[in-house]
């Protein structure tokens, strides 16, 4: 019997803020930029891309190209975001 498979969706699994802000700073620890628009982007769709549209003034299609794997946000489009999905960007002293 072979082994079935599904796709795993990253959205489906953050129900709280919480779990999105404890993903958004593992992303932002590795550093790439692409990398932190795309965890941007799963987190917005978990929320609700239409919502988080209308609450930023931007389409749903802008957004899902700007928070792809090969977008390239401005700063201002993420600090609307994570506003809209109730987040906060901060920044602390790197450790060693």
């Amino acid at each position: 019997m072979a082994l079935e498979t599904k796709p795993w969706d990253v959205a489906e699994h953050l129900q709280d803020e919480e779990a999105m802000a404890a993903y958004i700073e593992a992303v932002l620890e590795d550093g790439d930029p692409a990398l932190v628009a795309a965890a941007i982007g799963d987190i917005a769709r978990a929320r609700g891309m239409a919502q988080i549209a209308r609450e930023t003034g931007r389409s749903r299609e802008s957004l899902y190209r700007a928070l792809s794997d090969r977008g390239n946000p401005e700063l201002a489009t993420l600090m609307g975001v994570l506003k809209a999905m109730g987040l906060q960007l901060s920044v602390r002293p790197r450790t060693a």
